[in-house]
């Protein structure tokens, strides 16, 4: 049986990303790793991961979180230093 890092192993996210993804669209971890995969497949998926780690960020910071908001702008670093950065909308 496969755990959930051995499927964040298979997909081209790491684990912060998938995490954001969760957050972001309220679902199991294991089903953020089927949809960040999914999206990282299609045309505009790239730029969708890109603004739901964007947008986690705002509310971390609009709830006053900002150790977590730390977190995820680490993630967008790592995210778009990976994921063809030229492919971005050229928001934060």
């Amino acid at each position: 049986m496969l755990t959930l890092e051995d499927c964040i192993g298979l997909s081209e996210l790491d684990e912060e990303e998938i995490l954001a993804i969760a957050e972001h669209e309220h679902i199991p971890e294991m089903a953020a790793v089927e949809m960040g995969n999914y999206l990282c497949h299609t045309p505009e998926g790239e730029r969708r991961i890109r603004r739901m780690i964007v947008d986690d960020i705002r509310a971390a910071r609009e709830r006053g979180d900002s150790r977590h908001a730390a977190v995820l702008k680490t993630a967008l670093k790592h995210y778009v230093s990976e994921h063809h950065p030229g492919h971005t909308d050229g928001k934060p």
